[in-house]
């Protein structure tokens, strides 16, 4: 059974007086058991209302989301379904995402579900046991993110989730919490949804990559093709856009124009206006996904794909 299957969502922020934000505008793709999904873009283009709304906390607009089958409802004042406690977010902002008043140790105990205890649980990230009798503030970025991984599997997650849990740590940390995730994954059967801006660390980790793009799911596919045929002109912006240490001093390609309002998406495919190869049917309609790409190029009379 498919872990986690996300069709067609859509997400609306609203705000009085102001006209609705769609941040995430028909979205679907899949995570399956053991399977690590990197989900990347700028900025602003609903990665992390994504995940939040296959968490529960925001609430879907449109569209749906299924967690092994079974419906994921938003959260309300009554008890969440307990089946549902195996889904667990590692958040961006380790600092803010743990309680400075408490004892590492506590606050992981307080998810734990099976016969673990945080000692254990903290050695699987690679802290020591007897660390968790300290307060967040005794330790390191890099740390702290560990402890809240520890927290998230106490609750022996089917499903984990990484809302740009490196972008806050140093670089020496980054690739050793991605990797950290992804064994930890691997080695218990879940699937991990990791989503990040930095595809060079994404590459290192993920089976599959999707790509998103003001709201909308452009290109997905295995990690390795991705890289290596990137097929959506976004895709290709984005990897133009990776610093290469060659020692040439050459600056990478910088993508051209300013991500567009989602208040007030372009007509058509939301990539037109920035795209180099952007034709006349590409400002009329939107592009429907063919062969994991959403592109005219791909889509069109006379196209490559014919």
């Amino acid at each position: 059974m498919t872990l986690l299957t996300v069709e067609d969502l859509v997400v609306d922020h609203h705000t009085p007086g102001r006209p609705p934000v769609r941040a995430v505008a028909g979205a679907s793709l899949t995570v399956e058991p053991g399977e690590v999904v990197g989900l990347v873009g700028e900025s602003g283009c609903g990665k992390s209302t994504l995940a939040r709304a296959v968490c529960g906390i925001t609430a879907p607009t449109g569209g749906s989301v299924a967690f092994e089958g079974r419906p994921v409802r938003p959260l309300g004042l009554r008890r969440r379904d307990p089946a549902l406690t195996r889904i667990q977010m590692v958040f961006q902002d380790p600092y803010a995402s743990l309680n400075p008043r408490r004892r590492v140790g506590r606050q992981i105990a307080d998810g734990v579900r099976g016969e673990a205890t945080p000692g254990e649980l903290l050695e699987r990230v690679g802290l020591d046991a007897d660390m968790a009798g300290r307060y967040p503030h005794e330790f390191s970025g890099g740390q702290r993110q560990r402890i809240a991984i520890a927290r998230a599997l106490a609750a022996e997650p089917s499903l984990l989730i990484g809302d740009e849990p490196i972008s806050a740590l140093d670089a020496s940390a980054q690739a050793q919490v991605a990797g950290l995730m992804r064994s930890l994954a691997v080695e218990s059967g879940a699937g991990l949804l990791f989503i990040s801006h930095d595809l060079s660390v994404v590459r290192l980790i993920a089976d599959r990559i999707a790509v998103m793009y003001l709201g909308k799911i452009v290109e997905i596919g295995r990690t390795a093709e991705v890289w290596d045929d990137p097929k959506h002109p976004y895709t290709r912006a984005l990897l133009a856009a990776i610093p290469t240490p060659d020692g040439s001093g050459t600056l990478p390609a910088e993508l051209p124009g300013d991500v567009p309002n989602p208040a007030a998406p372009p007509s058509g495919c939301r990539f037109h206006p920035r795209c180099p190869s952007a034709m006349d049917v590409c400002s009329v309609r939107e592009p429907v996904p063919l062969g994991g790409v959403a592109c005219w190029l791909y889509d069109a009379p006379g196209s490559a794909a014919e």
